[in-house]
Order: C-alpha cells, then sequence, then structure tokens
C-alpha cells in the first residue's frame, strides 16, 4: 500500500519582510575585488568589519 502525505500552508495572515542591502567586496587596501579573481575575506577591527583580498589578509 502506498501512502501520499499533502502539506497545505496558508499564508493569507502571515507578511515577511526581509530587509537587505549589497555592498561592492573589495579589498580596503589595493581596492581588488572578486572579479579580478581574488579571495576576500573579513576581519573585525577596532573601527568595524574590513575586508581584504588574500595578499593583505595576512599583513593585518
Amino acid at each position: 500500500m502506498k501512502m501520499q502525505s499533502k502539506t497545505i500552508m496558508q499564508n493569507s495572515r502571515m507578511r515577511n519582510e526581509i530587509e537587505s542591502s549589497v555592498s561592492i567586496v573589495e579589498c580596503y587596501v589595493c581596492g581588488k575585488g572578486l572579479s579580478e579573481g581574488n579571495s576576500i575575506s573579513a576581519k573585525t577591527l577596532s573601527n568595524g568589519i574590513v575586508l581584504f583580498c588574500d595578499v593583505h589578509y595576512s599583513m593585518q
């Protein structure tokens, strides 16, 4: 005997709002980004989160 299941979801009263933003991903030091083939990593510094390429990440 084969069992079938059905899931019915109603979203008539629920409203989901998502806020987002987009920034250019580039190195804080040299300005190179993903389009140049670099990998970019983030570091938390005293002034906030900063992005570095693979060359400059180890220097910080």
